[in-house]
């Protein structure tokens, strides 16, 4: 790992995460269920006091921790970007008794938290979501309609669930919502998906929800949304870029080790030079990452621009580097166990979750005009 802007104490800090991510998180992991939540993996995250760091901690940290994690433990790195994503709008918008009654479980890694913004129709397009929440007397609603791909589905403890208060109002007329699994009218289905967390999809039958259940103010909750989405878009970038670096130091062992036509893997230019290019864009990547982060942290204007480039770079790096590493070593990094073939399974579904890269080129073209004045001239 880079040591450019960084301290010694927080380059000490990710030597010891991946470390008790080798140790302690993966045979956990190891033992869980491809698909379903892995509670005593959620749990050891929360008595590390990693969970709780999710609230205490600037994006750069964040980034630091989910980047550590997914070198060794890409389920452990998971689990707890999970809890933060599900949580954090709890957190930056709850009230003191919706604080008080979910964040120390959140924390402890006894409730599990799930973020609940896309449907089926409405996925890269979230603006366009048709969840109802009809009034329901009162200071009341009802949640009619459905969510599709909701990591932790359907087996969370709570869902932050975002849902249309005022038709024909695009992102101006959602509500976000804290809403418990046991609310009568809830019910869930889990997915068969590539990537091994669990996902699922939700259906909402007229669920009672309140003015208590509020996160934030009613038809504002876009803006609860796509906060948490500036927060946790470069700690996505940062997920890639650790499985990038995994990818690539399982390369340099392997073309280092692996005898070929009379002598090494990586004295043969054609792979030592595919070596370099993985190694220069996962550098790239990561200080794009570090850079958003710090951006983030600084409350700096431009956030929403270098998010969505940290994400683009670090999830397509990702899957490039991935893909290299799996060529380099040929047909046994497809074998099922392999640390390559876990990772690329992995690495694909950074590209379309909380915002595709198309998503993510738009958002950049759209802020980099947005700076621009009527004469064409970028503003400062």
């Amino acid at each position: 790992m880079t040591a450019f802007s960084l301290e010694p104490e927080q380059l000490a800090w990710c030597g010891q995460l991946r470390a008790l991510a080798a140790q302690r998180l993966r045979p956990l992991a190891e033992k869980g269920e491809p698909g379903h939540v892995n509670r005593p993996l959620v749990a050891e995250l929360g008595a590390l006091g990693l969970l709780p760091r999710l609230f205490t901690s600037g994006a750069l940290d964040l980034c630091l921790m989910r980047e550590s994690l997914a070198h060794a433990c890409t389920e452990a790195e998971t689990a707890l970007a999970l809890q933060g994503l599900g949580a954090h709008p709890v957190h930056a918008h709850g009230t003191e008794a919706q604080r008080a009654r979910w964040l120390p479980r959140v924390s402890d890694g006894t409730a599990v938290a799930a973020f609940a913004l896309s449907e089926p129709a409405a996925g890269s397009d979230a603006a366009a979501l048709t969840l109802r929440a009809e009034p329901d007397g009162g200071a009341g609603w009802r949640l009619t309609g459905e969510k599709c791909w909701i990591s932790n589905a359907p087996e969370a403890d709570l869902y932050t669930v975002f849902a249309r208060t005022t038709p024909g109002a695009g992102a101006r007329g959602v509500t976000a919502f804290l809403v418990p699994a046991d609310r009568p009218g809830l019910t869930g289905t889990p997915l068969d998906m590539l990537s091994p967390h669990p996902i699922g999809a939700l259906v909402f039958d007229a669920v009672p929800v309140s003015a208590a259940d509020v996160l934030g103010e009613p038809d504002r909750g876009f803006r609860v949304a796509m906060g948490t989405l500036n927060l946790f878009r470069p700690s996505v970038g940062a997920f890639a870029v650790g499985m990038a670096q995994a990818a690539l130091d399982a390369t340099l062992a392997h073309t280092a080790a692996r005898d070929a036509f009379g002598g090494k893997l990586r004295d043969l230019q054609a792979v030592s030079h595919q070596v370099a290019e993985m190694a220069l864009r996962t550098e790239a990547a990561r200080l794009m990452v570090y850079a958003a982060a710090t951006a983030y942290d600084e409350n700096a204007p431009d956030v929403p621009r270098r998010a969505a480039m940290a994400k683009l770079l670090a999830t397509e790096t990702a899957q490039y580097v991935v893909d290299r590493a799996v060529q380099l070593h040929g047909a046994r990094a497809l074998q099922r166990g392999h640390l390559l073939e876990h990772l690329y399974r992995e690495v694909r579904a950074p590209r379309v979750y909380e915002g595709a890269s198309e998503v993510q080129r738009g958002i950049i073209a759209k802020e980099l005009y947005r700076t621009q004045d009527p004469t064409g001239e970028a503003r400062a």
